[in-house]
């Protein structure tokens, strides 16, 4: 059985896709790719069938990350049963979630992306969207970092 993955933000095409690439990137450079499914989403639907940020798939890209995902918003009635963690990138995102969370046991799902990191002291992965080339680089440092402390989370619970 897959271990399902969704990543959060406010309109799925910064931070989460980002978050979705950075972690496929990783399982699949570990060999370990076919024991996930791994999605992201928005808890807005601004942006709802477009791809991600241009800018900040031109950083990914730099970097070795195809940002192909196209934006979604999170949808309760689906994702809390469909998914094993729910990881948001901010505090605002962790609210909207939690607001959207049916019960206890949806809450237990879910996680902030910084929680995971090792080598930063963040606390939330800053929507760069209104920033500049210094913004998008944080963010996908701030996801590399996670996502390492995320596998390690998860490959030491199985």
């Amino acid at each position: 059985m897959k271990t399902r993955i969704l990543f959060v933000c406010l309109g799925n095409i910064c931070r989460s896709p980002s978050a979705e690439a950075v972690f496929k990137g990783l399982v699949k450079n570990k060999g370990v790719d076919d024991k996930f499914y791994i999605d992201s989403a928005g808890t807005y639907g601004y942006h709802e069938g477009e791809p991600a940020d241009r800018r900040m798939q031109s950083h990914a890209i730099r970097r070795g990350y195809n940002l192909t995902s196209i934006s979604r918003p999170f949808i309760p009635e689906r994702d809390w049963d469909d998914f094993d963690y729910i990881i948001g990138m901010d505090n605002s995102n962790m609210r909207n979630l939690a607001d959207m969370a049916r019960s206890k046991d949806d809450l237990k799902k879910l996680y902030k992306m910084t929680d995971f990191a090792n080598n930063y002291g963040h606390t939330e992965v800053p929507d760069p969207y209104y920033g500049g080339d210094p913004g998008f680089e944080l963010v996908l440092d701030l996801l590399e970092d996670a996502s390492e402390g995320l596998f390690e989370k998860l490959n030491y619970e199985k």
